[in-house]
Order: C-alpha cells, then sequence, then structure tokens
C-alpha cells in the first residue's frame, strides 16, 4: 500500500523567468492540477521536498498536499519531475489530483532480491526492467514490488508474468517481457600478436646468418 505523505506548499504569483526568484529563496516551483480543478501554481521548501524525496518513489507516493490558507487537504501523485541538466537539482514538479476511489496508472519500482544460484555459479545477472507500469486505486499502490531472483541458474531469465501483484494491483505491461536473466561468464581469449609470431622466425635467421 502506498504510503501517505503530508506536504505543506504555498500559492505562487510568480510564473516564467520570475521563478528564479523561488529559486533563490530555496523553494521550488510546483503546480497542481487533476480532478477537473485548474492548474495552481504552488512553492514547495526545497529541503521538506527533498527529504521526502529520499524515502520515497514518485511514481507511486501519494501526498496529501496542504495549501496554506485552505483547510482541506488534497490527495495527490507526483506526475512529474523536471531534474536541472547540471547539478541534477530539481527545477520543478507537477502535483495531480486523485480521487481515492478511482483507479490511476503509476510506474512502480522492481526491487530484486537475494543473489542467484547462477551468479554464485560465475553467471553475470542482467537486468532488463527498473519498474513496472501498474493500475490501482491510490491507497493500494505500493512503493515497490519485490521479485526473488534467487531460483536463477545461468540461462534462466525472469518474465512480468512472474511477478506476484500485490493485492488491489494489476499489471500493465507484456507478460512475456523479461526482467532480469542470468548469463554465462565471458571468457577472454588471449589474443597472440603478429609480433610475437615472427619473432621465432627472426631469430632462426639471425642465428643462419
Amino acid at each position: 500500500m502506498a504510503d501517505t505523505t503530508v506536504l505543506t506548499v504555498y500559492p505562487r504569483d510568480v510564473i516564467g523567468k520570475a521563478n528564479r526568484r523561488l529559486q533563490k529563496a530555496d523553494r521550488i516551483p510546483a503546480v497542481l492540477y487533476g480532478l477537473g480543478r485548474e492548474a495552481l501554481p504552488l512553492a514547495v521548501v526545497r529541503h521538506d521536498f527533498e527529504l521526502l524525496m529520499s524515502h520515497h518513489a514518485s511514481g507511486s507516493m501519494l501526498v496529501e498536499i496542504q495549501i496554506e490558507g485552505e483547510k482541506n487537504v488534497v490527495n495527490a501523485m507526483i506526475r512529474e519531475m523536471q531534474i536541472g541538466p547540471i547539478k541534477g537539482d530539481i527545477m520543478h514538479v507537477d502535483f495531480f489530483a486523485v480521487n481515492m476511489n478511482e483507479v490511476v496508472h503509476a510506474v512502480v519500482s522492481l526491487h530484486l532480491v537475494n543473489d542467484p544460484e547462477g551468479v554464485k555459479a560465475g553467471g553475470v545477472l542482467t537486468i532488463d526492467k527498473h519498474d513496472l507500469n501498474v493500475e490501482a486505486k491510490p491507497g493500494d499502490l505500493p512503493d515497490s514490488i519485490s521479485v526473488d531472483v534467487s531460483a536463477l541458474e545461468i540461462g534462466d531469465a525472469i518474465y512480468v508474468r512472474d511477478v506476484t501483484a500485490p493485492e488491489g494491483v494489476t499489471l500493465l505491461d507484456d507478460p512475456d517481457a523479461v526482467i532480469a536473466s542470468v548469463t554465462p561468464p565471458t571468457v577472454e581469449v588471449e589474443e597472440t600478436t603478429e609480433e610475437a609470431v615472427l619473432e621465432p622466425e627472426l631469430i632462426g635467421k639471425d642465428e643462419e646468418e
């Protein structure tokens, strides 16, 4: 089940390039939309939001938005985050208001647990998918889905169809999509250089001369 976190946000009346003032004030520009409501420009304290993100995955995290000056909280999910290309800091956040009784789409992180038997035998674990697309009511969304890969031998793979979805959650990805596999170890062949091949002949010629 998704964790619910309360986050206090503040209405903002600056947009566009003026948002730089928010960044200098250590606040992140944001917007809240969904459920037929008009997009509401907001600002979030950077420290509070980064602390929140350090403990959760954005795709399935349920947030109770407490807007300063308003009495009721708004249930929302993080729909998108813009990340700065240089420093990697959060530049903007989109919050999507949700109805707790309606199914929503979300991206949930995959957590592979235990060491595969094939890796212990010298194989290499290849991970093809790091998350899954799911549908569920907001309160049923898991923060992540764990997949046990301990039984994988060399040459084995685990597929989306092998994942047991939590109660109330529907997996949307192709059932035949590979999540992870164990491949044989790479054998390095020692190359023989042309100089090494010619060297005996050169030595032989010197001795004859």
